[in-house]
């Protein structure tokens, strides 16, 4: 048999993949050892690709010419091992889709924030005008995308498991908002292997290319104090940088780049909370770099509109507000939401642990929160951190019971929040569907 591309995984950027090597006119093989979603089954099937699903076909995997391996997938798994040891190339599918691109790349990673950003600056080069598309994390994979047109710009979301699998590719402006411990269970509980995934987003930059970093993070300033970085540094604070970059100075956004130097008040800002500043700041940081109007930047910095399941307001009933934020899959995504919440809390917890350290959240909780919901499967850890410290603690093996319970505990003033501070595997599908089924229950109750 000739050698094939192999795509483990028919999600969609392994569907992607698929799509745009069978374009390129390459032999493919997908193989997902789950359960395939019909909308990517019909389309491989429409495509003529040769697929399998609920196992994987180890003889003919490891005879593959390379392997395109969804983000899902840990690098610990015997499979991946068994293809490192025989030598074959295993790439992420932006490293693939990267290949037939000749755009400008704006890549954003970082613990939390990395969405908003990402759409923001999108939000920002499209007011301007810009021949810019939005994929990676977000919205359509890259290599799906390149299927319909190669634009000037790609802006991608990129969590440390696409970078995982970057080797040639370079993002010509590179930003990472921030660095905290998450997913340590793909990092062998190691929060600097973490670290080192984050910074393969500045892999391969030269003199030409430039880092948009939040300068108030220790682990990126110890990791750049480490580095001989060749590049454009482009730092953001709350406080002076000190040249080029932004800053907030009293109640005004100051931008400074080699062409333009503005400001905007602070509560002209469309999103509101200090980490919305900091992905403000960094949003129009890159937007401008990549050649977006100091106009366009400005009316896009008031006028961006909240992104779904962070920090969503779904609905006010009998004077409790419901707010999704299901895309807190973190501890430092839940400690920003609890820290913004003005209200007596009623929050909703839990879901599949990720070698999480909940004490960082205590001293907020106990000053914000007067009922905790534990929603997951196993909700020992948030048991054993949170069930003494808080007046009301209990737990809910479904959305309709935490839901419930969070409608009998709230009174009016009172804000019910979902903010999990884990990934959602447990019970949903990905953090998508926990929040949307949030939203469902919430809106049961309307009327």
């Amino acid at each position: 048999m000739d050698k094939e591309l192999i795509v483990l995984g028919a999600g969609e950027s392994g569907t992607g993949a698929a799509l745009l090597a069978k374009a390129k006119g390459f032999s493919v093989f997908v193989s997902d050892c789950g359960k395939i979603k019909p909308q990517h089954q019909a389309e491989l099937e429409h495509a003529g690709i040769d697929f399998e699903s609920g196992k994987h076909s180890e003889q003919r995997i490891l005879n593959a010419l390379e392997v395109v391996k969804s983000p899902g997938i840990p690098d610990h798994s015997p499979l991946i091992k068994a293809l490192h040891q025989q030598g074959i190339p295993v790439i992420s599918e932006i490293e693939f889709a990267g290949r037939y691109s000749n755009a400008k790349m704006v890549g954003v990673t970082g613990s939390n924030g990395k969405t908003t950003t990402a759409m923001w600056i999108f939000h920002l080069m499209k007011k301007s005008g810009l021949n810019v598309v939005l994929a990676g994390n977000v919205g359509n994979s890259m290599a799906r995308e390149l299927l319909e047109k190669d634009p000037d710009i790609f802006v991608l979301e990129l969590s440390s498991f696409q970078l995982d699998g970057m080797k040639d590719f370079k993002c010509h402006t590179a930003i990472i908002t921030n660095i905290t411990p998450d997913h340590l269970d793909r990092y062998d509980y190691k929060f600097e292997n973490y670290v080192d995934a984050k910074f393969r987003i500045l892999n391969n930059h030269t003199n030409d290319e430039i880092f948009i970093f939040n300068a108030h993070d220790k682990e990126i300033m110890v990791r750049l104090k480490m580095m001989k970085y060749p590049g454009h540094r482009c730092p953001f604070a709350f406080d002076d940088v000190y040249g080029e970059g932004a800053c907030v100075d009293g109640e005004k956004v100051v931008f400074n780049t080699p062409r333009h130097h503005f400001s905007i008040p602070v509560v002209d800002i469309a999103l509101p909370g200090k980490h919305n500043l900091s992905n403000a700041m960094a949003a129009s940081l890159a937007a401008l770099r990549m050649g977006a109007s100091e106009e366009a930047v400005k009316e896009g910095l008031t006028d961006f509109p909240s992104v779904a399941h962070r920090l969503e307001s779904v609905a006010e009933l009998n004077g409790v507000l419901y707010i999704n934020d299901s895309k807190a899959t973190n501890i430092d995504s839940s400690w920003y939401a609890l820290e913004s919440m003005e209200r007596p809390v009623i929050w909703i917890a839990g879901g599949t642990d990720k070698g999480n350290d909940y004490s960082e959240l205590e001293e907020l909780a106990i000053q914000k929160v007067k009922h905790l919901i534990c929603l997951g499967v196993d909700n020992r850890k948030l048991l054993a951190v949170f069930g003494n410290k808080l007046p009301v603690v209990t737990e809910a093996n479904s959305m309709s019971q935490a839901v419930e319970q969070a409608v009998d505990a709230a009174r009016s003033g009172d804000v019910v929040l979902l903010s999990p501070a884990c990934a959602s595997f447990d019970l949903f599908d990905n953090y998508v569907h926990r929040g949307d089924m949030f939203k469902a229950e919430v809106k049961k109750h309307e009327g």
